[in-house]
């Protein structure tokens, strides 16, 4: 039987110098009930909570972690790389290293502009796209969750959805005017949409996976269709693989599927565990940016090098041949053993997968959008997660979040993983 006295201990100190004890809304577990787990360390496919719980870890920092936890020579070059400064607010040597491998493996990105988050990428992204289009209308879709920069938080996924809060109060309205908001994989209500206005529509952003209402997959032809459509009315498309990238394949969502977006944003992967982001695209609308062109956008921290070097070590290890089919063989059993174990136990459920992220919907409809997402269980969810977080499984905590294998986890973990989620759906 797990304890989590120290846990408890600590939240209640945290909630009375954090607001809801908690930097960021999702890991709260609000939405599935109790307390959250305070974390003291990690390793490989493990993580240990400050009572000496371990779990096998489907979060991974909510997905960054693609080696896992702390591999090895991601932290034996940080250890050095910090000997060498935490921050110099100059340009280094490293950031061309990391731009060149992005680009590289992105080629609808000619250059990349480095960040700190995926919020600062998505944020800065759609600037671009104003500024290169003259126009100041953005189409987004339910569900999908950019940041949490104003007028994003519109109809977003993630945290929003999590708490059931459409919008966002401290949003002026006149700003969020700006944002059309759509059902994902329906691309007449996008036809319509574009005939009407598309004279001022800048740019269109989109998950190509919607990783932040779980993980829904597009419909054939959807992202082709959207890149027809966008490509003749003149309107920037924005793919925002802040959490694909890397992750569906090495080249991301947009190399699985075959699209070749205007500009794209990343995030997660690429700075191996440390806070980054990057955007970028044609290098007509990059050298919008400044100090090579009028869109200003700046950061302190941007290009930090121990985030630079996380993120070189973490790509030198990832691009070899064998970490795809490794992570599609692992990824591929803990879904055969998922979709068993709940037809085992009698529970109707929906599986989606695109590459290492994942979600298990508590329903009987088929997921493709916002609404139809919404028709879960989140009471079973809330059963289901607390059965596998006392068997030593970390989910999510919340119905409406993908999870994530890494290279460490291993065909024990996953053998493990089915038992427990066996037992956890038998009690749902």
């Amino acid at each position: 039987m797990k304890t989590y006295r120290k846990s408890h201990k600590l939240f209640e100190a945290a909630k009375k110098v954090i607001p809801g004890g908690v930097n960021s809304p999702v890991r709260a577990f609000k939405a599935v009930g109790g307390n959250p787990i305070f974390i003291s360390r990690a390793k490989g496919s493990r993580i240990y909570d400050v009572d000496g719980n371990s779990y096998i870890d489907y979060v991974l920092s909510w997905g960054p972690l693609i080696l896992g936890h702390a591999h090895p020579k991601v932290v034996k070059a940080l250890k050095k790389a910090a000997e060498k400064g935490t921050s110099y607010g100059a340009p280094t040597q490293l950031e061309i290293e990391l731009a060149n491998m992005v680009v590289k493996a992105y080629p609808s990105m000619d250059k990349v502009r480095m960040v700190n988050s995926g919020t600062e990428a998505t944020m800065s992204a759609i600037r671009a796209a104003r500024g290169f289009t003259k126009r100041d209308a953005v189409i987004k879709f339910e569900g999908c969750y950019h940041g949490h920069a104003d007028g994003l938080l519109v109809k977003a996924g993630s945290g929003a959805a999590t708490f059931g809060l459409p919008d966002s109060p401290g949003v002026p309205e006149s700003y969020a005017k700006n944002t059309i908001t759509l059902p994902f994989n329906n691309i007449e209500s996008v036809k319509a949409s574009i005939e009407k206005n598309w004279k001022s529509i800048a740019c269109m952003i989109v998950e190509p996976v919607v990783g932040n209402i779980g993980c829904v997959l597009p419909k054939p032809g959807f992202l082709d269709a959207l890149r027809e459509l966008t490509e003749k009315h003149g309107i920037v498309l924005i793919f925002d693989e802040v959490m694909t990238g890397f992750r569906v394949s090495y080249g991301g969502a947009q190399q699985f599927y075959k699209i070749k977006p205007d500009m794209t944003c990343l995030g997660k992967v690429i700075g191996g565990g440390l806070p980054v982001g990057a955007y970028g695209g044609k290098k007509e609308i990059m050298s919008m940016i400044s100090p090579e062109g009028p869109v200003y956008q700046a950061g302190t921290l941007s290009g930090n090098p121990l985030a630079m070097t996380a993120g070189i070590e973490t790509l030198k290890l990832i691009s070899a041949k064998v970490a795809y089919k490794k992570l599609e063989i692992l990824s591929s059993a803990l879904e055969d053993g998922l979709i068993d174990s709940a037809k085992k136990a009698g529970v109707s459920t929906k599986f989606y997968r695109a590459g290492s992220m994942f979600c298990t919907y508590f329903t009987d409809t088929d997921v493709v959008d916002y609404s139809t997402a919404k028709t879960s269980d989140t009471a079973k969810f809330s059963k289901f997660f607390s059965g596998m977080l006392k068997r030593g499984v970390n989910i999510a905590p919340s119905q409406f979040e993908a999870g994530f294998i890494s290279l460490a986890h291993s065909e024990r973990d996953i053998e493990k993983t089915v038992r427990a989620a066996y037992e956890s759906f038998k009690e749902c």
